[in-house]
């Protein structure tokens, strides 16, 4: 055996963080002071938050509608109870900035009871959906599903709102766009590993496996925001001691919506929001109940979904990075938005489920280039002085109009298959398939519908942005053109 040394690894031999730094979007976000390992540490609650989201939002709708036989309005209602709190995000933004603790944190606390009630919710949620299942119970499990979703959602947006200031606290000014924006993409990796593994763990339905699962998840979610926040903040008593003295909220509302670009930026952001919506709680239970997939092969949809998201906010960053208008991306969004509830449209009569699934990760993708195409704009309507307060709009906008049009979802497609069934041959089994699918068709058309609106809601605002430029910024992060993303 030879003695030599073995020469080492040549500049063609790439090591595996320089693997992880070529191929994570946006790892360039680590610098001196907020390495990539930390960075990614501190990146765990937006797993845990995308874990909680695909539970909310896809895993359980199909299972409480096609496995339990809960009406699709409840279950709708259900699923938009959580954004309620939405509207608050940027208050509890503001209080995390104020709060006033003896150990000198600011963000610790937010964090920590945000997880708290994501633990609380998610340990209670499947005993109360397992009441569904007797008659006798059904009031005190529509009671009990209710508290334990609002209960988790209030978690989710305490705990991410907390999370993203501490990010934009640790990460330094220049970087700190790409940090924020990699703590998004995490969120989106989350949400599509726990689609792919709850969807594999949900293959054999039974109620034993439903409450593994999801009492599975809240432990989960308490390591890893444990593993966030190990010595993340630094106590310092002097953060906690300041006084706002500046204009009041109400004030500064006021003067953002008293501008007409303004408002017909929110309208067509409320418009398109309500659009890409209304179909969250019907795509799983459409491919259950219309084209016969299992669970574990509906959950995969939001697996597709939120790839597609993910795919969408790179090709939204890399768009933006080559001189684009922010509202162009966000319409090129919106026309994605079409062709998807299109090909979601025909995968009925062609009992297509790769179609759903091409129509699935379509949204997301749409769904991705329009929120952040919308996000930029409205940072840049407050550059210079109120960017918290522009953020905050475009959240409590975007959340509230996709909460309703969630309900509403719900709702039309109950009553769009009543009318249809009760107007067609009960005895006819080929009519019966065709109105299965009517309520949910519907839906879907309205979507379109409103998509076009949202184009002609932001399509006039094309080409009067006032604002500097992204292609005005020095330095690498012109190409994404952030520079507080979000607070």
């Amino acid at each position: 055996m030879s003695s030599q040394p073995h020469p080492p690894p040549g500049p063609d031999a790439p090591t595996f963080a320089q693997l992880i730094a070529n191929w994570l979007p946006f790892a360039d976000a680590a610098s001196t002071d907020l390495p990539l390992g930390r960075l990614l540490r501190l990146s765990m609650f937006q797993v845990s938050v995308g874990m909680a989201m695909v539970l909310l939002n896809g895993t359980l709708n199909r299972v409480m509608i096609v496995e339990l036989g809960v009406p699709t309005f409840l279950v709708a209602l259900l699923i938009a109870i959580p954004l309620v709190a939405a509207p608050f995000r940027a208050l509890i933004g503001h209080k995390s900035d104020t709060h006033r603790s003896v150990l000198g944190w600011r963000r610790v606390p937010y964090i920590w009871f945000g997880t708290l009630m994501q633990f609380a919710g998610l340990a209670i949620m499947p005993f109360a959906l397992i009441l569904f299942e007797n008659e006798a119970t059904f009031a005190l499990a529509t009671t009990a599903a209710a508290g334990s979703f609002l209960l988790t959602g209030i978690g989710i947006h305490v705990t991410q709102t907390a999370g993203l200031a501490l990010a934009t606290d640790l990460a330094p000014e220049e970087k700190r766009p790409r940090a924020v924006a990699l703590l998004y993409v995490m969120l989106l990796v989350g949400m599509m590993f726990a689609a792919f593994v709850m969807g594999g763990l949900l293959i054999d339905f039974s109620n034993t496996r439903l409450i593994q699962v999801i009492q599975s998840a809240a432990c989960i979610t308490v390591a890893l925001n444990l593993v966030a926040l190990w010595k993340q903040e630094a106590r310092n008593k002097d953060l906690t001691t300041r006084e706002d003295t500046g204009p009041t909220f109400g004030q500064l509302w006021r003067a953002l919506v008293s501008d007409g670009y303004n408002a017909r930026l929110l309208i067509g952001i409320g418009i398109g929001s309500a659009g890409f919506a209304m179909q969250d709680a019907l795509l799983e239970p459409y491919g259950g109940e219309v084209l016969g997939m299992s669970v574990g092969a509906t959950t995969g949809l939001t697996g597709a979904w939120a790839f597609g998201a993910l795919v969408g906010f790179m090709l939204s960053a890399r768009s933006l990075g080559r001189g684009n208008e922010a509202l162009r991306v966000a319409g090129a969004g919106l026309v994605t938005g079409l062709t998807a509830f299109l090909m979601v449209i025909f995968a009925a009569p062609f009992a297509a489920p790769a179609l759903l699934f091409l129509g699935a990760f379509a949204i997301g993708l749409g769904l991705g280039l329009f929120s952040v195409g919308t996000l930029i704009e409205a940072m840049n309507l407050a550059r210079q002085s109120t960017t918290g307060l522009a953020l905050g709009a475009w959240g409590a906008v975007q959340a509230t109009c996709a909460g309703a049009g969630i309900a509403l979802g719900g709702a039309i497609r109950d009553g769009a298959a009543a009318i249809a069934i009760g107007g067609a041959g009960a005895a006819n089994p080929l009519i019966q398939d065709a109105t299965r699918a009517s309520g949910y068709t519907t839906v879907y058309i309205i979507e379109i519908l409103l998509l076009l609106a949202g184009l002609a809601a932001i399509g006039p605002l094309v080409g009067r942005l006032r604002r500097t430029t992204t292609a005005s910024r020095e330095g690498a992060d012109a190409s994404f053109g952030l520079r507080e993303f979000p607070t």
